[in-house]
Protein backbone atom coordinates (compact mmCIF):
# COMPACT_ATOMS: atom_id res chain seq x y z
CA UNK A 1 0.00 0.00 0.00
CA UNK A 2 2.57 2.42 1.28
CA UNK A 3 4.29 2.41 -2.75
CA UNK A 4 0.60 3.42 -3.72
CA UNK A 5 0.76 6.23 -1.62
CA UNK A 6 3.83 7.72 -2.53
CA UNK A 7 2.55 7.70 -6.13
CA UNK A 8 -0.57 9.37 -5.05
CA UNK A 9 1.11 11.79 -3.16
CA UNK A 10 3.81 12.41 -6.12
CA UNK A 11 0.85 13.10 -8.45
CA UNK A 12 -0.87 15.36 -6.26
CA UNK A 13 2.07 17.44 -5.88
CA UNK A 14 2.50 17.34 -9.38
CA UNK A 15 -0.87 18.72 -9.97
CA UNK A 16 0.06 21.35 -7.52
CA UNK A 17 2.89 22.23 -9.31
CA UNK A 18 1.20 23.07 -12.67
CA UNK A 19 -1.47 24.73 -10.95
CA UNK A 20 1.10 26.96 -9.27
CA UNK A 21 2.83 27.53 -12.81
CA UNK A 22 -0.21 28.10 -14.77
CA UNK A 23 -1.20 31.73 -16.13
CA UNK A 24 -2.94 33.71 -14.17
CA UNK A 25 -6.00 34.07 -15.56
CA UNK A 26 -7.51 37.83 -15.78
CA UNK A 27 -10.26 38.56 -12.95
CA UNK A 28 -13.61 38.71 -14.85
CA UNK A 29 -14.79 42.54 -15.85
CA UNK A 30 -17.62 44.09 -14.25
CA UNK A 31 -18.51 45.61 -17.53
CA UNK A 32 -17.42 46.13 -21.09
CA UNK A 33 -15.93 49.29 -22.29
CA UNK A 34 -15.38 50.69 -25.49
CA UNK A 35 -11.58 52.25 -26.29
CA UNK A 36 -11.80 56.19 -25.98
CA UNK A 37 -9.04 58.60 -26.83
CA UNK A 38 -7.28 61.51 -25.85
CA UNK A 39 -4.98 64.44 -26.62
CA UNK A 40 -3.79 67.45 -25.17
CA UNK A 41 -2.00 69.25 -21.92
CA UNK A 42 1.16 68.21 -21.48
CA UNK A 43 0.92 69.89 -18.00
CA UNK A 44 -1.75 67.36 -16.91
CA UNK A 45 -0.18 64.37 -18.90
CA UNK A 46 1.42 62.75 -15.63
CA UNK A 47 -1.54 62.75 -13.45
CA UNK A 48 -3.49 61.50 -16.70
CA UNK A 49 -1.01 58.85 -17.57
CA UNK A 50 -1.28 57.32 -14.20
CA UNK A 51 -5.30 57.10 -13.71
CA UNK A 52 -5.45 55.90 -17.75
CA UNK A 53 -2.86 53.24 -15.98
CA UNK A 54 -5.29 52.58 -13.11
CA UNK A 55 -8.16 51.99 -14.59
CA UNK A 56 -6.30 49.68 -17.16
CA UNK A 57 -5.56 47.69 -14.42
CA UNK A 58 -8.65 47.64 -12.22
CA UNK A 59 -11.22 47.79 -14.88
CA UNK A 60 -9.73 47.01 -18.05
CA UNK A 61 -10.35 50.28 -19.62
CA UNK A 62 -8.76 51.23 -22.66
CA UNK A 63 -7.87 55.19 -22.40
CA UNK A 64 -5.54 56.46 -25.20
CA UNK A 65 -3.81 60.02 -24.28
CA UNK A 66 -1.11 61.64 -26.83
CA UNK A 67 0.58 64.98 -24.70
CA UNK A 68 0.45 66.83 -27.54
CA UNK A 69 0.04 70.23 -25.82
CA UNK A 70 -3.35 72.08 -25.34
CA UNK A 71 -3.35 73.75 -28.37
CA UNK A 72 -3.04 70.77 -30.36
CA UNK A 73 -5.73 68.80 -28.07
CA UNK A 74 -8.41 71.54 -28.47
CA UNK A 75 -7.65 71.51 -32.49
CA UNK A 76 -7.90 67.40 -32.74
CA UNK A 77 -11.41 67.23 -30.29
CA UNK A 78 -13.03 69.91 -32.99
CA UNK A 79 -11.81 68.32 -35.98
CA UNK A 80 -13.17 64.94 -34.33
CA UNK A 81 -9.71 62.70 -34.24
CA UNK A 82 -9.65 62.90 -30.60
CA UNK A 83 -12.97 61.50 -27.82
CA UNK A 84 -11.90 64.51 -25.61
CA UNK A 85 -9.51 67.33 -25.34
CA UNK A 86 -7.46 68.02 -21.84
CA UNK A 87 -6.34 71.95 -22.05
CA UNK A 88 -5.54 75.09 -19.70
CA UNK A 89 -6.79 77.61 -22.30
CA UNK A 90 -10.53 77.90 -23.14
CA UNK A 91 -11.60 78.01 -27.03
CA UNK A 92 -11.67 81.60 -28.05
CA UNK A 93 -7.62 82.53 -27.57
CA UNK A 94 -7.13 84.99 -30.35
CA UNK A 95 -3.60 84.62 -31.63
CA UNK A 96 -1.61 86.40 -34.59
CA UNK A 97 -5.34 87.80 -35.53
CA UNK A 98 -6.77 84.17 -35.85
CA UNK A 99 -9.41 83.34 -33.37
CA UNK A 100 -9.47 79.99 -31.82
CA UNK A 101 -13.17 78.61 -33.06
CA UNK A 102 -15.01 76.44 -30.71
CA UNK A 103 -16.25 72.71 -32.31
CA UNK A 104 -19.96 72.75 -34.19
CA UNK A 105 -20.79 70.12 -31.71
CA UNK A 106 -21.71 70.96 -28.09
CA UNK A 107 -19.23 70.25 -25.55
CA UNK A 108 -18.59 71.30 -21.62
CA UNK A 109 -15.23 71.96 -19.82
CA UNK A 110 -14.87 69.93 -16.57
CA UNK A 111 -12.31 70.53 -13.89
CA UNK A 112 -9.67 67.46 -13.76
CA UNK A 113 -6.33 68.96 -11.88
CA UNK A 114 -5.10 71.58 -9.78
CA UNK A 115 -1.41 72.52 -9.57
CA UNK A 116 1.52 75.20 -9.66
CA UNK A 117 3.29 75.86 -12.61
CA UNK A 118 6.89 75.92 -11.34
CA UNK A 119 10.54 77.19 -12.32
CA UNK A 120 12.92 74.54 -13.04
CA UNK A 121 16.34 75.25 -12.95
CA UNK A 122 19.92 73.43 -12.97
CA UNK A 123 22.80 75.89 -11.62
CA UNK A 124 25.49 74.86 -9.40
CA UNK A 125 27.99 76.96 -7.31
CA UNK A 126 31.52 75.98 -6.79
CA UNK A 127 30.17 72.38 -8.41
CA UNK A 128 27.99 72.08 -5.65
CA UNK A 129 23.71 71.85 -6.75
CA UNK A 130 21.73 74.47 -5.94
CA UNK A 131 18.03 74.09 -4.16
CA UNK A 132 16.59 76.64 -2.50
CA UNK A 133 16.70 79.37 -5.15
CA UNK A 134 14.09 82.13 -4.46
CA UNK A 135 12.47 84.68 -7.40
CA UNK A 136 10.95 87.53 -7.01
CA UNK A 137 7.48 87.93 -9.66
CA UNK A 138 9.43 91.10 -11.05
CA UNK A 139 13.01 89.25 -11.54
CA UNK A 140 11.13 86.18 -12.81
CA UNK A 141 9.44 88.43 -15.55
CA UNK A 142 13.08 89.85 -16.43
CA UNK A 143 14.41 86.79 -16.61
CA UNK A 144 12.22 85.23 -19.31
CA UNK A 145 11.68 88.93 -21.37
CA UNK A 146 16.08 88.76 -21.41
CA UNK A 147 16.01 92.00 -19.38
CA UNK A 148 18.00 89.83 -16.72
CA UNK A 149 20.68 87.64 -18.42
CA UNK A 150 23.36 86.95 -15.86
CA UNK A 151 22.54 84.72 -12.24
CA UNK A 152 25.12 87.21 -10.06
CA UNK A 153 22.38 90.42 -11.58
CA UNK A 154 21.67 92.31 -8.37
CA UNK A 155 18.06 91.98 -8.32
CA UNK A 156 19.13 88.01 -8.22
CA UNK A 157 21.09 88.35 -5.54
CA UNK A 158 18.77 90.88 -3.87
CA UNK A 159 16.69 87.49 -3.71
CA UNK A 160 19.21 85.31 -2.43
CA UNK A 161 21.32 87.11 0.25
CA UNK A 162 22.60 83.64 1.22
CA UNK A 163 23.85 82.81 -2.00
CA UNK A 164 27.19 83.94 -3.88
CA UNK A 165 25.57 83.46 -7.55
CA UNK A 166 28.18 82.89 -10.54
CA UNK A 167 28.66 85.17 -13.39
CA UNK A 168 26.89 82.44 -15.46
CA UNK A 169 24.41 83.33 -18.25
CA UNK A 170 20.85 82.54 -17.69
CA UNK A 171 19.36 79.97 -20.51
CA UNK A 172 15.56 80.80 -20.22
CA UNK A 173 13.47 77.69 -21.56
CA UNK A 174 10.46 77.89 -23.23
CA UNK A 175 7.85 75.76 -24.72
CA UNK A 176 7.83 76.09 -28.95
CA UNK A 177 4.37 74.49 -29.16
CA UNK A 178 1.15 75.90 -28.02
CA UNK A 179 1.00 75.29 -24.66
CA UNK A 180 -1.18 75.82 -21.50
CA UNK A 181 1.87 76.19 -19.34
CA UNK A 182 3.20 78.90 -21.73
CA UNK A 183 -0.66 80.40 -21.58
CA UNK A 184 -0.42 80.29 -17.87
CA UNK A 185 2.67 82.38 -17.49
CA UNK A 186 1.82 84.49 -20.05
CA UNK A 187 -1.42 85.45 -18.19
CA UNK A 188 0.17 86.06 -14.93
CA UNK A 189 2.91 88.29 -16.82
CA UNK A 190 0.17 90.62 -18.71
CA UNK A 191 -1.96 91.18 -15.53
CA UNK A 192 1.09 91.37 -13.10
CA UNK A 193 3.85 92.33 -15.38
CA UNK A 194 2.43 94.02 -18.35
CA UNK A 195 5.33 96.84 -19.12
CA UNK A 196 7.96 93.96 -19.07
CA UNK A 197 6.15 91.45 -21.33
CA UNK A 198 4.93 94.43 -23.77
CA UNK A 199 8.30 95.47 -24.17
CA UNK A 200 9.33 92.15 -24.93
CA UNK A 201 6.57 91.44 -27.20
CA UNK A 202 7.40 94.56 -29.07
CA UNK A 203 10.86 93.36 -29.59
CA UNK A 204 9.64 89.99 -31.00
CA UNK A 205 6.95 92.12 -33.33
CA UNK A 206 4.20 91.28 -31.54
CA UNK A 207 1.45 93.44 -31.33
CA UNK A 208 0.63 95.05 -27.61
CA UNK A 209 -0.92 94.78 -25.25
CA UNK A 210 0.20 91.25 -25.78
CA UNK A 211 -1.89 89.14 -22.97
CA UNK A 212 -1.49 85.33 -22.62
CA UNK A 213 -0.69 83.64 -25.60
CA UNK A 214 -0.09 79.78 -25.91
CA UNK A 215 2.92 80.45 -28.09
CA UNK A 216 5.96 81.81 -26.17
CA UNK A 217 7.30 84.62 -28.43
CA UNK A 218 11.02 84.12 -29.64
CA UNK A 219 13.06 87.29 -29.84
CA UNK A 220 16.55 87.59 -31.33
CA UNK A 221 19.91 88.40 -29.86
CA UNK A 222 18.81 86.27 -26.60
CA UNK A 223 19.94 83.04 -25.40
CA UNK A 224 16.44 81.82 -25.27
CA UNK A 225 15.80 78.29 -26.20
CA UNK A 226 12.69 76.85 -27.25
CA UNK A 227 11.84 72.70 -26.89
CA UNK A 228 8.26 70.77 -27.51
CA UNK A 229 6.30 69.53 -24.56
CA UNK A 230 6.91 69.33 -20.95
CA UNK A 231 9.19 66.56 -21.27
CA UNK A 232 10.92 68.60 -23.49
CA UNK A 233 11.99 71.81 -21.74
CA UNK A 234 12.66 69.57 -18.35
CA UNK A 235 14.40 67.24 -20.28
CA UNK A 236 16.48 69.91 -21.60
CA UNK A 237 17.14 71.91 -17.83
CA UNK A 238 18.05 68.41 -16.13
CA UNK A 239 21.05 67.34 -18.48
CA UNK A 240 24.82 67.87 -17.31
CA UNK A 241 25.51 70.69 -20.27
CA UNK A 242 22.12 73.26 -19.64
CA UNK A 243 23.75 74.55 -16.32
CA UNK A 244 22.35 77.89 -16.05
CA UNK A 245 19.22 77.01 -17.52
CA UNK A 246 15.26 77.89 -16.30
CA UNK A 247 12.01 76.41 -17.22
CA UNK A 248 8.56 76.68 -16.31
CA UNK A 249 6.66 73.80 -16.29
CA UNK A 250 4.10 71.94 -13.93
CA UNK A 251 5.69 71.04 -10.35
CA UNK A 252 5.10 67.21 -11.06
CA UNK A 253 8.31 67.48 -14.00
CA UNK A 254 11.10 68.82 -11.43
CA UNK A 255 9.61 66.45 -8.52
CA UNK A 256 10.18 63.51 -11.24
CA UNK A 257 13.40 64.83 -12.40
CA UNK A 258 15.23 64.82 -8.73
CA UNK A 259 15.71 68.81 -9.65
CA UNK A 260 14.33 71.59 -7.44
CA UNK A 261 12.25 74.46 -8.35
CA UNK A 262 12.33 78.48 -7.36
CA UNK A 263 10.60 79.45 -4.53
CA UNK A 264 8.28 82.36 -5.39
CA UNK A 265 7.34 85.26 -3.69
CA UNK A 266 3.92 86.05 -3.10
CA UNK A 267 2.08 89.15 -2.56
CA UNK A 268 2.73 88.70 1.81
CA UNK A 269 6.56 88.82 1.13
CA UNK A 270 7.17 85.12 1.36
CA UNK A 271 8.53 82.98 -1.14
CA UNK A 272 6.54 79.84 -1.33
CA UNK A 273 7.05 76.12 -3.29
CA UNK A 274 4.04 75.10 -5.16
CA UNK A 275 3.53 71.90 -2.81
CA UNK A 276 -0.38 70.58 -2.97
CA UNK A 277 -1.30 72.53 0.13
CA UNK A 278 0.47 75.98 -1.04
CA UNK A 279 -1.38 75.59 -4.40
CA UNK A 280 -4.94 74.40 -2.52
CA UNK A 281 -4.46 78.05 -0.55
CA UNK A 282 -4.13 79.89 -3.49
CA UNK A 283 -6.94 78.33 -5.30
CA UNK A 284 -9.24 79.83 -2.76
CA UNK A 285 -8.55 83.10 -4.20
CA UNK A 286 -9.87 81.29 -7.53
CA UNK A 287 -12.94 83.18 -9.44
CA UNK A 288 -14.72 80.19 -11.10
CA UNK A 289 -16.83 81.08 -14.15
CA UNK A 290 -20.84 79.85 -12.24
CA UNK A 291 -22.71 80.80 -15.14
CA UNK A 292 -24.42 77.78 -16.66
CA UNK A 293 -25.39 79.07 -19.61
CA UNK A 294 -22.27 79.97 -20.52
CA UNK A 295 -19.82 78.23 -23.24
CA UNK A 296 -16.67 79.06 -20.69
CA UNK A 297 -18.74 77.33 -17.71
CA UNK A 298 -15.92 76.04 -14.98
CA UNK A 299 -13.34 78.09 -16.19
CA UNK A 300 -11.14 79.86 -14.12
CA UNK A 301 -9.87 83.42 -13.22
CA UNK A 302 -6.75 83.98 -11.07
CA UNK A 303 -6.41 87.42 -10.49
CA UNK A 304 -7.38 86.70 -6.93
CA UNK A 305 -4.84 83.87 -6.96
CA UNK A 306 -2.13 86.48 -7.95
CA UNK A 307 -2.54 88.64 -5.33
CA UNK A 308 -3.71 86.32 -2.74
CA UNK A 309 -2.61 88.30 1.16
CA UNK A 310 -2.49 84.75 2.44
CA UNK A 311 1.08 84.06 3.04
CA UNK A 312 1.07 80.57 2.15
CA UNK A 313 0.08 81.06 -1.72
CA UNK A 314 1.62 79.96 -4.09
CA UNK A 315 0.94 82.87 -6.50
CA UNK A 316 1.28 80.46 -10.11
CA UNK A 317 -1.71 78.16 -9.23
CA UNK A 318 -4.01 76.73 -11.50
CA UNK A 319 -6.49 74.40 -12.73
CA UNK A 320 -6.78 72.35 -16.12
CA UNK A 321 -9.64 71.60 -17.60
CA UNK A 322 -11.00 68.29 -19.53
CA UNK A 323 -13.63 68.86 -22.84
CA UNK A 324 -15.86 66.21 -23.19
CA UNK A 325 -18.44 66.26 -25.82
CA UNK A 326 -22.21 66.72 -24.49
CA UNK A 327 -24.24 65.51 -27.78
CA UNK A 328 -24.18 63.18 -30.57
CA UNK A 329 -24.61 65.57 -33.25
CA UNK A 330 -22.61 67.53 -34.88
CA UNK A 331 -20.23 67.90 -37.68
CA UNK A 332 -16.80 65.85 -37.08
CA UNK A 333 -18.36 64.30 -33.64
CA UNK A 334 -16.74 61.18 -33.04
CA UNK A 335 -18.53 60.17 -29.80
CA UNK A 336 -21.04 57.25 -29.66
CA UNK A 337 -23.28 56.35 -26.62
CA UNK A 338 -20.55 53.00 -25.56
CA UNK A 339 -17.83 55.76 -25.96
CA UNK A 340 -19.90 58.40 -23.89
CA UNK A 341 -20.36 55.40 -21.24
CA UNK A 342 -16.53 55.15 -21.09
CA UNK A 343 -15.56 58.50 -20.95
CA UNK A 344 -18.09 59.17 -18.41
CA UNK A 345 -16.72 56.19 -16.05
CA UNK A 346 -13.44 57.45 -16.37
CA UNK A 347 -14.12 60.97 -15.40
CA UNK A 348 -15.93 59.47 -12.19
CA UNK A 349 -12.90 57.97 -11.85
CA UNK A 350 -10.62 60.64 -11.36
CA UNK A 351 -12.63 63.09 -9.74
CA UNK A 352 -12.89 60.97 -6.94
CA UNK A 353 -10.26 58.07 -6.05
CA UNK A 354 -7.93 59.74 -8.44
CA UNK A 355 -7.55 63.13 -6.51
CA UNK A 356 -6.26 60.47 -3.45
CA UNK A 357 -2.52 60.54 -5.76
CA UNK A 358 -2.45 63.89 -6.83
CA UNK A 359 0.05 64.98 -4.32
CA UNK A 360 2.52 62.49 -4.49
CA UNK A 361 2.31 63.12 -8.38
CA UNK A 362 2.93 66.51 -7.97
CA UNK A 363 -0.59 67.90 -7.97
CA UNK A 364 -2.76 69.55 -5.89
CA UNK A 365 -6.39 67.45 -5.06
CA UNK A 366 -9.56 69.60 -6.28
CA UNK A 367 -11.75 71.18 -3.46
CA UNK A 368 -15.15 69.51 -3.09
CA UNK A 369 -17.21 72.33 -5.33
CA UNK A 370 -15.38 71.37 -8.37
CA UNK A 371 -15.52 68.09 -7.59
CA UNK A 372 -19.36 68.20 -7.49
CA UNK A 373 -18.93 70.51 -10.78
CA UNK A 374 -17.23 67.96 -12.58
CA UNK A 375 -19.93 65.22 -11.10
CA UNK A 376 -22.55 67.37 -13.02
CA UNK A 377 -20.29 67.49 -16.06
CA UNK A 378 -19.59 63.99 -16.48
CA UNK A 379 -23.75 62.96 -16.59
CA UNK A 380 -23.97 65.90 -19.40
CA UNK A 381 -21.91 63.36 -21.47
CA UNK A 382 -24.10 60.98 -23.84
CA UNK A 383 -24.06 57.21 -22.80
CA UNK A 384 -23.63 57.98 -19.58
CA UNK A 385 -24.85 55.94 -16.24
CA UNK A 386 -28.03 57.83 -14.97
CA UNK A 387 -28.38 58.91 -10.95
CA UNK A 388 -25.91 61.27 -8.97
CA UNK A 389 -22.68 60.03 -7.68
CA UNK A 390 -22.40 60.18 -4.10
CA UNK A 391 -19.70 62.80 -3.47
CA UNK A 392 -18.97 61.81 0.60
CA UNK A 393 -18.04 58.25 -0.86
CA UNK A 394 -14.86 60.46 -2.40
CA UNK A 395 -11.83 59.86 0.03
CA UNK A 396 -10.20 63.51 -1.44
CA UNK A 397 -8.11 65.37 1.25
CA UNK A 398 -9.31 68.76 0.73
CA UNK A 399 -12.97 67.15 1.70
CA UNK A 400 -14.21 68.15 5.35
CA UNK A 401 -17.74 67.36 7.15
CA UNK A 402 -17.91 71.01 7.24
CA UNK A 403 -17.42 71.79 3.76
CA UNK A 404 -14.20 73.48 4.09
CA UNK A 405 -11.09 72.79 2.29
CA UNK A 406 -8.76 70.66 5.17
CA UNK A 407 -5.77 70.78 2.43
CA UNK A 408 -5.84 74.52 2.99
CA UNK A 409 -7.09 74.92 6.24
CA UNK A 410 -4.10 72.78 7.48
CA UNK A 411 -1.23 74.47 5.22
CA UNK A 412 1.87 74.86 7.44
CA UNK A 413 2.88 78.65 7.33
CA UNK A 414 6.03 79.30 5.64
CA UNK A 415 9.21 79.50 7.83
CA UNK A 416 10.69 82.81 8.95
CA UNK A 417 13.81 82.55 6.69
CA UNK A 418 11.38 82.07 4.08
CA UNK A 419 10.65 85.68 4.45
CA UNK A 420 11.85 87.92 2.14
CA UNK A 421 14.60 89.83 3.79
CA UNK A 422 18.07 89.09 4.89
CA UNK A 423 17.74 85.34 5.75
CA UNK A 424 17.37 82.42 3.57
CA UNK A 425 16.24 78.71 4.37
CA UNK A 426 18.87 75.98 2.77
CA UNK A 427 16.36 73.52 2.38
CA UNK A 428 15.85 71.83 -0.56
CA UNK A 429 12.71 71.86 -3.20
CA UNK A 430 10.67 69.36 -5.52
CA UNK A 431 12.97 66.32 -6.25
CA UNK A 432 16.05 67.80 -4.57
CA UNK A 433 15.11 68.00 -1.31
CA UNK A 434 18.64 67.79 0.24
CA UNK A 435 20.29 71.61 1.82
CA UNK A 436 22.60 73.72 -0.40
CA UNK A 437 25.31 74.52 2.28
CA UNK A 438 25.84 78.06 3.49
CA UNK A 439 27.84 80.55 1.46
CA UNK A 440 30.39 82.14 3.65
CA UNK A 441 31.11 84.68 1.08
CA UNK A 442 27.55 85.40 0.69
CA UNK A 443 26.24 88.56 1.72
CA UNK A 444 24.29 88.56 5.01
CA UNK A 445 24.92 84.52 5.46
CA UNK A 446 21.38 83.49 6.27
CA UNK A 447 19.37 83.37 9.69
CA UNK A 448 17.98 80.31 11.04
CA UNK A 449 14.25 80.81 11.70
CA UNK A 450 13.89 83.75 14.27
CA UNK A 451 16.97 82.67 16.05
CA UNK A 452 20.32 84.72 15.46
CA UNK A 453 22.35 83.22 17.39
CA UNK A 454 25.28 80.31 17.20
CA UNK A 455 24.59 76.88 18.77
CA UNK A 456 26.01 76.98 22.79
CA UNK A 457 29.54 77.10 22.61
CA UNK A 458 30.43 78.80 19.88
CA UNK A 459 29.87 81.98 18.06
CA UNK A 460 28.89 82.20 14.46
CA UNK A 461 31.35 81.92 11.36
CA UNK A 462 32.66 84.76 9.23
CA UNK A 463 29.59 86.13 7.49
CA UNK A 464 26.70 84.66 9.03
CA UNK A 465 24.47 85.97 11.70
CA UNK A 466 24.14 82.14 13.40
CA UNK A 467 21.35 80.00 13.33
CA UNK A 468 20.24 79.37 9.61
CA UNK A 469 23.52 80.41 7.45
CA UNK A 470 25.32 80.69 10.40
CA UNK A 471 26.72 77.83 11.85
CA UNK A 472 28.90 78.01 15.36
CA UNK A 473 32.19 77.09 15.35
CA UNK A 474 33.59 73.97 16.68
CA UNK A 475 31.12 73.14 19.65
CA UNK A 476 28.13 75.40 18.56
CA UNK A 477 25.24 73.82 16.32
CA UNK A 478 23.75 75.18 13.21
CA UNK A 479 20.39 75.41 12.11
CA UNK A 480 19.92 75.04 8.31
CA UNK A 481 15.96 74.68 7.88
CA UNK A 482 15.01 77.19 9.58
CA UNK A 483 13.58 75.32 12.82
CA UNK A 484 15.38 77.01 15.24
CA UNK A 485 17.32 73.30 16.22
CA UNK A 486 20.10 72.16 15.05
CA UNK A 487 20.42 68.65 14.42
CA UNK A 488 23.21 66.01 13.04
CA UNK A 489 22.12 66.36 9.63
CA UNK A 490 22.10 70.40 9.39
CA UNK A 491 25.30 70.11 11.66
CA UNK A 492 26.96 67.84 9.26
CA UNK A 493 25.63 70.04 6.05
CA UNK A 494 27.57 73.47 8.06
CA UNK A 495 30.77 70.99 8.36
CA UNK A 496 30.23 70.45 4.56
CA UNK A 497 30.63 73.89 3.62
CA UNK A 498 33.47 74.45 5.86
CA UNK A 499 33.96 77.45 8.39
CA UNK A 500 36.84 78.66 5.57
CA UNK A 501 33.34 78.51 2.64
CA UNK A 502 34.35 74.63 1.49
CA UNK A 503 37.00 75.95 -0.86
CA UNK A 504 38.66 78.81 -2.94
CA UNK A 505 35.13 80.14 -5.11
CA UNK A 506 35.73 82.34 -8.08
CA UNK A 507 33.64 85.26 -7.08
CA UNK A 508 32.95 85.75 -10.81
CA UNK A 509 31.71 82.44 -12.17
CA UNK A 510 31.10 80.72 -8.60
CA UNK A 511 33.29 77.95 -9.53
CA UNK A 512 35.84 76.02 -7.20
CA UNK A 513 39.47 77.08 -7.61
CA UNK A 514 40.85 74.64 -5.03
CA UNK A 515 39.25 72.11 -3.35
CA UNK A 516 37.71 72.48 0.28
CA UNK A 517 35.96 70.04 2.50
CA UNK A 518 33.02 68.72 1.00
CA UNK A 519 32.11 66.86 -2.63
CA UNK A 520 29.51 66.74 -5.50
CA UNK A 521 26.27 66.89 -3.76
CA UNK A 522 23.89 67.28 -7.18
CA UNK A 523 20.77 64.79 -6.68
CA UNK A 524 20.55 62.04 -8.85
CA UNK A 525 17.15 62.07 -10.76
CA UNK A 526 14.59 59.96 -8.54
CA UNK A 527 11.40 59.70 -10.18
CA UNK A 528 8.38 59.16 -8.11
CA UNK A 529 7.00 55.50 -8.48
CA UNK A 530 3.91 55.95 -10.48
CA UNK A 531 2.84 52.48 -9.96
CA UNK A 532 3.32 49.46 -7.22
CA UNK A 533 4.25 46.49 -8.47
CA UNK A 534 4.79 43.56 -5.83
CA UNK A 535 4.63 41.10 -8.75
CA UNK A 536 8.26 40.20 -8.02
CA UNK A 537 8.03 39.25 -4.62
CA UNK A 538 4.64 36.71 -4.96
CA UNK A 539 6.19 35.22 -8.40
CA UNK A 540 10.12 34.73 -6.70
CA UNK A 541 7.96 32.97 -3.48
CA UNK A 542 5.92 30.96 -5.83
CA UNK A 543 9.15 30.41 -7.65
CA UNK A 544 10.86 28.69 -4.87
CA UNK A 545 7.94 27.00 -3.91
CA UNK A 546 7.71 25.49 -6.97
CA UNK A 547 11.40 24.15 -7.12
CA UNK A 548 10.84 22.72 -3.44
CA UNK A 549 7.51 20.36 -4.28
CA UNK A 550 9.85 19.74 -7.80
CA UNK A 551 12.61 18.00 -5.36
CA UNK A 552 9.83 16.60 -4.05
CA UNK A 553 8.36 14.98 -6.84
CA UNK A 554 11.56 13.63 -8.50
CA UNK A 555 13.94 12.79 -5.62
CA UNK A 556 11.10 11.83 -2.84
CA UNK A 557 9.53 8.64 -4.88
CA UNK A 558 13.14 6.84 -5.53
CA UNK A 559 14.09 7.76 -2.12
CA UNK A 560 11.09 6.33 -0.52
CA UNK A 561 11.36 3.50 -2.87
CA UNK A 562 14.43 2.51 -1.44
CA UNK A 563 14.14 3.07 1.93
CA UNK A 564 10.73 0.35 1.94
CA UNK A 565 12.85 -2.03 -0.11
CA UNK A 566 16.08 -1.12 2.69
CA UNK A 567 13.04 -2.29 5.18
CA UNK A 568 11.49 -4.96 3.44
CA UNK A 569 15.04 -7.05 3.41
CA UNK A 570 15.75 -6.37 6.89
CA UNK A 571 12.47 -8.19 7.87
CA UNK A 572 13.10 -11.12 5.41
CA UNK A 573 16.89 -11.34 7.36
CA UNK A 574 14.95 -11.02 10.69
CA UNK A 575 12.57 -14.34 9.60
CA UNK A 576 15.64 -16.32 8.41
Amino acid sequence: MRPVTVSRLALGLAALLCALLAPAQPPAQAASYSKITGAGSTWSSNALDQWRRNVASNLGMTVNFAATGSSNGREQFKNGTADFAVSEIPYGLKEGGVTDAPPTHEYAYMPIVAGGTAFMYNLRIGGKRVTNLRLSGDVLAKIFTSKITRWNAPEIKADNPGLTLPSRTIVPVVRSDGSGTSAQFTTWLAKEHSGTWNDFCRKAGRSTPCGMTSYFPSASGTSQIAKSGSLGVSGYVRQNHAEGAITYVEYSYALKSGFPVAKVLNSSDYYVEPTAASVAVGLMGARINSDKGSSNYLTQILDGVYRSQDDRTYPLSSYSYMIVPTSLEGAKNPLTEAKGATLAAFADYFLCDGQQQAEELGYSPLPKNLVQAGFDQSRRIPGAPGGKVDINDCRNPTFSSDGTNTLARNAPRPKDCDKKGPTQCTTGTAGAKQTTPVNRNATGGGSGGSSGSGGSGGGPATGGTGGQGGAGASGGGADTDGDGTPDAQESAAADAGGASGGGVIDPDTGELISDGPGGDSSVVASPVSLAADDALGLRGALMILSALLLVGVVVGPPLTARALAARAGRRRGDLT
